[in-house]
């Protein structure tokens, strides 16, 4: 049943077993549980280790505590335990032993990967229970229980009040024996407990000011060893000093035993007595300059009352000294020729170099990768200077250069973006560049009109690109190389029309909007040409810009691949939103709306001129009339008037033959239509704006 299941799968195994008759009230998690088999690479192992890391981080932290149960008791001048304190740091580890239980209940139902099968890939998982078992007792099995089992309270519970020699030193260095004997065990499995979370997850902590900490407190934690150790010492060389002067004094009057030392005999009545005459405290005394007996090192202890005082002032103090001598080497200890006391000198000298070169420096290197891409930053603008300087670049390109390095620091942190995406294999790159993209793109009227693998692809191909304010991203007449989306920002985009005097037009393009559309002409040509179009705009950035990319060799592949780009509908919404048909289209109706001003402008100055020239007509028609008739009645006149008459007819005459040749003139041009009136040749002309190349949005049909 040997088989390989890969990480994002089922993190459980189930075996099938013998069925078994199920007691009534037992609950089904049971059963399930002794069947399951962990992957060892799985969510809950990998939790699991974080876990079990940090309680063993805790567990460490309290066995050292055992060190500061003996005490010196200032007024009688003996040795007491702290019972109190020993109770409650008995608790607590009992609690952090029972996570070392399930520790090795973990492990037991936990898989591993087969050595032989570790020539390819992951290799192959055995998923037995007996090799399992089998694997684990011949390998980790023997440390995991001897660092489980609670001997520090087994020793306080039964083997101390059992013994015959029931005296505080006694009891001390026995407890004392039995934690550091525990303590090794544990760090054996703290350290491939820690391994194997690197091996996992490829790092203990995810962050860079967690993995700092982590390592600053293993220093801590050997600090706080070395300062519970040297305490230990300290109480064990004063009582050794005692011991040494109580044997000298036991021939004396009053004598001095042994059971004097401990504070369970303040009470008896040879103590008092042997209290009021002996020289064993004045010479025993680490402020007696006068003494035989040095104390060296561990005179700090009794000269700061450190061995009197209470267990946090004694833990947190201990603390302190094991931090200053750590990372001092051991160079501020004044020691003495005691050989005990010279070799833990030695041995913090070398445990400190070890553990500032290993723990430091790991946290110095966490620290530094916080600031090395600001470092590189750094660097890389320094060399900009000296390379504008060496250039020898005017003020303002230097400044531009200046604003750009900036800017693009305060966008990407130095990160390339483009390699990490890269390194990532399709599919992944693909969804992520969906999650960045999308919805930017769809923002893009012209884009929102696409179905989602249209988008995709694009998606896909789109690259960042930063501009500075006062950038040009492309200038009129040059060739596009590239179609800009626009995301933070704005953008002036200008055009002459072909560089023609007297046509200037200019817009502003905002978030969403898009420039380069001359691309997407050339790109939906059936056969296009190799040479890019030519841009018909000028596009300059008003300010800080953020924007994606799609180059002209991307767009090609796209409109190639997906036909849907070729749809009418792309077609309408490609016009509608394209600022150089827009252009176009203003222009077209501003030049319309010229001509229609300019025919109704005429149309008006005809009918006025009809509506003023209409009455000189009709009274000319009268005046024809009248004088036809005085012709015929001229018989009865006088001939003086008639000579007079007639040379005003003929004046008359004259001019209404001239007005009725107008008013026929313009009675047959209200019929027509009207001409339209050529402008003077120097008022300035509306120049023609050509209509922008239509892309070919038809299906190219493919012939066998």
């Amino acid at each position: 049943m040997d088989r390989i299941f890969s990480r994002p799968a089922s993190h459980l195994r189930h075996f099938r077993r013998p069925s078994q008759p199920i007691i009534p009230g037992q609950h089904s998690n049971s059963i399930i549980w002794s069947h399951q088999i962990l992957d060892p690479d799985g969510d809950i192992v990998s939790k699991w280790n974080h876990v079990f890391l940090i309680t063993t981080l805790i567990s460490l932290f309290i066995d050292p505590l055992y060190f500061y149960l003996p005490y010196v008791e200032g007024d009688h001048s003996c040795m007491r335990t702290d019972n109190d304190s020993s109770v409650a740091i008995t608790s607590v580890r009992s609690i952090f032993d029972l996570f070392y239980a399930f520790n090795i209940l973990v492990k037991f139902r936990t898989a591993f990967v087969a050595p032989s099968s570790r020539v390819f890939g992951r290799g192959e998982l055995i998923m037995d229970a007996n090799q399992i078992a089998n694997r684990y007792l011949k390998s980790d099995f023997i440390i995991d229980l001897a660092a489980m089992l609670p001997l520090p309270q087994i020793v306080i519970s039964i083997v101390i009040p059992k013994t015959k020699i029931n005296s505080t030193d006694h009891a001390n260095n026995t407890l004392a024996l039995i934690v550091l004997l525990q303590y090794i065990p544990r760090l054996f499995v703290i350290f491939p407990l820690n391994q194997k979370i690197v091996k996992t997850t490829s790092v203990v902590v995810k962050t860079t000011w967690a993995g700092a900490a982590y390592n600053l407190l293993l220093y801590m934690l050997a600090s706080h060893v070395a300062g519970a150790s040297w305490y230990l010492l300290s109480i064990g060389r004063q009582h050794s000093c005692w011991r040494i002067e109580c044997k000298r004094e036991r021939n004396s009057i009053p004598p001095c035993y042994p059971s004097f030392l401990d504070c369970k005999s303040t009470n008896q009545l040879e103590r008092r007595y042997w209290l009021n005459a002996t020289h064993v405290l004045s010479y025993c005394d680490a402020n007696n300059v006068k003494s035989d007996f040095k104390f060296g090192m561990f005179a700090d202890a009794f000269t700061s009352k450190v061995a009197s005082s209470g267990l946090r002032d004694r833990a947190l103090y201990c603390l302190w000294w094991g931090l200053r001598s750590l990372s001092s080497y051991g160079q501020n200890l004044e020691t003495s020729t005691f050989l005990g006391e010279t070799a833990f000198c030695i041995s913090l000298c070398i445990i400190g170099l070890i553990l500032f070169a290993q723990l430091i420096g790991n946290m110095q290197t966490y620290l530094q990768s916080m600031t090395m891409r600001l470092e590189e930053w750094r660097v890389k603008r320094r060399d900009t200077e000296e390379w504008m300087r060496h250039r020898q670049l005017p003020p303002e390109l230097q400044e531009r250069v200046r604003q750009f390095v900036q800017y693009r620091w305060f966008a990407t942190r130095g990160v390339n973006e483009e390699s990490i995406l890269q390194s990532f294999p399709t599919d992944l790159r693909r969804e992520i560049q969906r999650h960045q993209c999308l919805n930017l793109v769809r923002r893009v009227p012209f884009f929102s009109q696409m179905n989602d693998p249209l988008l995709d692809a694009i998606c896909e191909r789109l690259i960042s690109s930063l501009s500075t304010q006062g950038t040009y991203i492309v200038r009129e007449e040059d060739p596009v190389n590239e179609m800009l989306f626009i995301i933070r920002g704005q953008l002036e985009s200008s055009t002459t029309n072909g560089r023609r005097s007297g046509f200037f037009n200019s817009i502003t393009l905002g978030p969403g909007d898009f420039c380069g559309e001359e691309l997407l002409t050339w790109a939906l040509v059936p056969t296009p040409n190799l040479n890019l179009p030519s841009s018909t705009r000028t596009v300059k950035a008003l300010t800080e810009v953020e924007a994606f990319a799609l180059k002209a060799e991307d767009l090609k592949f796209v409109s190639s691949q997906f036909k849907n780009l070729h749809s009418k509908k792309l077609q309408h919404a490609f016009r509608h939103y394209s600022h150089q048909w827009r252009t176009w289209g203003a222009c077209f109706i501003q030049a319309a709306w010229r001509r229609y001003k300019r025919r109704k402008l005429a149309m008006e100055l005809a009918i006025q001129e009809r509506n003023y020239y209409m009455p000189l007509i009709n009274d000319s028609d009268e005046v024809d009339d009248g004088d036809y008739n005085d012709d015929d009645g001229g018989d009865e006149s006088g001939e003086s008037s008639s000579l007079i008459d007639n040379k005003q007819k003929v004046q008359h005459l004259g001019a209404t033959i001239l007005a009725h040749k107008f008013a026929a003139n313009t009675k047959r041009g209200m019929h027509q239509k009207v001409m339209v009136v050529e402008p003077d040749p120097s008022a300035l002309k509306m120049p023609r704006l050509l209509k922008p190349d239509e892309p070919d949005f038809s299906v190219v049909k493919e012939h066998d």
